[in-house]
């Protein structure tokens, strides 16, 4: 996982308080089901992202679960509206515990 590298894009990094900042994400991932089979008919193991979390200076202001119905490489597109500047930390955490994560710096004025 640790060669993964989400993409990130705010449609602006300046915000008047109050004003509000759409967010995309995309990283790139199988999200294996575990109810496929492979060539010798054996089930392929399950692994999926299983959550996703967007914190503003370490406080969630955004999350999703996902399941095994959920397609390779997960969009998410939300908008947010920022009390405060800092840093916007995304996290992307799979069955077995591992982490993608970005981050992305923000200014509210």
């Amino acid at each position: 996982m640790a060669d993964v590298k989400p993409r990130i894009k705010l449609d602006k990094k300046d915000v008047a308080k109050g004003g509000v900042i759409e967010v995309k994400t995309l990283v790139s991932h199988t999200m294996e089901s575990g109810q496929r089979k492979d060539k010798d008919g054996k089930t392929i193991p399950r692994k999926i992202l299983n959550t996703f979390t967007c914190d503003l200076n370490g406080k969630m202001i955004f999350s999703a679960n996902m399941e095994g119905a959920v397609s390779a490489n997960p969009y998410f597109q939300f908008k947010i509206k920022p009390a405060e500047s800092g840093t916007l930390t995304f996290t992307w955490t799979d069955d077995d515990g591992s982490k993608i994560q970005a981050t992305e710096q923000i200014k509210v004025s």
